[in-house]
């Protein structure tokens, strides 16, 4: 198992759609990922349908959060197409087929990637828009940056030459 794996799996449980199952996961993802307390701490102490209002707020009504790595690189472009079958191109090579409701760059997806095969280079390839997107949060004041906080500070460095 990768080093970082469990972080990578509870920052992807963490940035999914708040429901009952997340809640009640809160305490082994407190556990499991020190990392992400301060978000954890937030979430176990605010009610499920304000967790769900804010998650609506932060991350569903506009792009400035965007949590779709391709829309950071292209936007809604042609080219985001192309990026899309790359990522389910990724998943292929690793003998994953991705069958999620969402887009295959759902980061909360791309996490739940790379936890289970310890291939980083989605994330490292989308570094840039990782790290606007944890600016932005961070902005914003939402407990939603210390995830992003996490996972930034996991990631290892960029390679050369690597194509997201």
């Amino acid at each position: 198992m990768p080093a970082d794996a469990v972080l990578y799996q509870a920052a992807a449980l963490c940035l999914t759609y708040p429901d009952d199952d997340f809640v009640a996961r809160l305490p082994l993802l407190r556990e499991a990922a020190p990392q992400l307390r301060e978000f954890t701490d937030h979430a176990a102490v605010t009610p499920l349908p304000e967790l769900e209002a804010h998650y609506v707020q932060v991350f569903d009504l506009r792009n400035r959060h965007s949590l779709y790595l391709s829309w950071w690189h292209d936007g809604d472009t042609r080219r985001r197409g192309m990026s899309l079958a790359r990522f389910k191109e990724v998943y292929r090579e690793h003998g994953l087929e991705f069958t999620g409701e969402e887009l295959p760059d759902f980061l909360p997806a791309v996490l739940e990637f790379t936890a289970r095969t310890g291939e980083t280079g989605l994330l490292t390839g989308h570094r840039d828009g990782l790290e606007r997107l944890r600016t932005r949060l961070g902005e914003h004041g939402t407990p939603y940056a210390s995830v992003l906080d996490a996972v930034c500070a996991a990631l290892p460095a960029a390679r050369c030459g690597v194509r997201p």
